[in-house]
């Protein structure tokens, strides 16, 4: 059973554990925008342009390779773009032309691209999908942001000195568990029936450590974490059945003081329950033994 104080625990979870590169990864920007370096720099020839229809056209004619571009200065991921409006539905193709030059004459004209070129919008179409890929990228912070609290538990594991694949291992089923150290873990999986998996499992000379990770930040998010306290305490009490076998949870967020009743209930009763604050105060050396 757990001895220490629920409250204390509690009170020293964090709102948030966004790491500087959360919020652009700038590196993948400037990545994806010199894919169209030369292609955007002939394209900036239109900046201006008194006559960009017949520009346009010579453009392609002579460079058909710059309408692969096009579809990011639309901040459009991606080769093929649907648009239609009352002269018809069209998918515009931009790895390889597709259209007559008049339908993508017509696409830049109703897409506002001639308008932001031809009036001087814009500057330099290198600068501005610099500017678009930032947003795009902008938007993968929900990814990353899931991925943020598996990243920080993986770097304190390898800090207590687990190597990956030797002695730590990620994002492993519950049949791989059994398979490769021999070990039944019908009690956990509903006699074979649930497919289980682990963010990561840690193996000792004699035990293996199967963990799990998540962050909540922010206050809201009740039901679905009374569900998980709920589902973690089961998994808990299950794996203590099993011999050489622990489950052990890495949680924080300040959303939790929301559920703080249910996970009470599962830490009360789960030796194996740590937060940011117990790794940074060294708890993987002294529990992986």
């Amino acid at each position: 059973m757990n001895n220490r104080d629920f409250d204390s625990w509690l009170s020293k979870f964090r709102l948030s554990i966004s790491r500087y590169d959360y919020y652009v990864n700038f590196d993948k920007v400037v990545e994806n925008a010199e894919k169209y370096k030369i292609e955007l720099n002939i394209l900036n020839s239109l900046i201006g342009s008194k006559n960009i229809e017949d520009d346009f056209e010579k453009i392609i004619e002579k460079y058909p390779e710059t309408l692969k571009c096009i579809p990011v200065l639309l901040a459009v991921r991606g080769n093929e773009i649907y648009a239609q409006d009352e002269a018809g539905a069209f998918i515009y193709k931009f790895d390889e032309p597709s259209c007559s030059m008049e339908q993508y004459k017509y696409f830049m004209r109703k897409t506002g691209l001639f308008d932001l070129l031809a009036n001087h919008i814009v500057n330099n179409l290198i600068d501005y999908v610099l500017g678009v890929e930032t947003g795009l990228d902008s938007n993968g912070r929900k990814n990353r942001g899931g991925h943020q609290m598996e990243d920080l538990v993986e770097s304190y594991i390898e800090k207590a000195g687990f190597v990956r694949e030797e002695n730590y291992f990620k994002e492993m089923y519950l049949a791989d568990v059994e398979k490769k150290w021999n070990i039944d873990l019908s009690a956990l999986s509903n006699q074979g029936k649930a497919r289980k998996r682990f963010d990561f499992v840690v193996k000792t000379d004699n035990m293996i450590y199967a963990i799990e990770t998540n962050f909540y930040g922010g206050t809201g998010g009740g039901s679905k974490l009374n569900e998980t306290a709920r589902s973690y305490k089961m998994l808990s009490q299950e794996a203590d059945t099993v011999d050489g076998f622990r489950f052990v949870w890495f949680t924080d967020g300040t959303a939790w003081r929301s559920a703080r009743g249910n996970l009470r209930e599962t830490f009360d009763v789960m030796d194996y329950i740590y937060s940011i604050d117990d790794m940074e105060n060294g708890i993987m050396e002294r529990i992986f033994i």
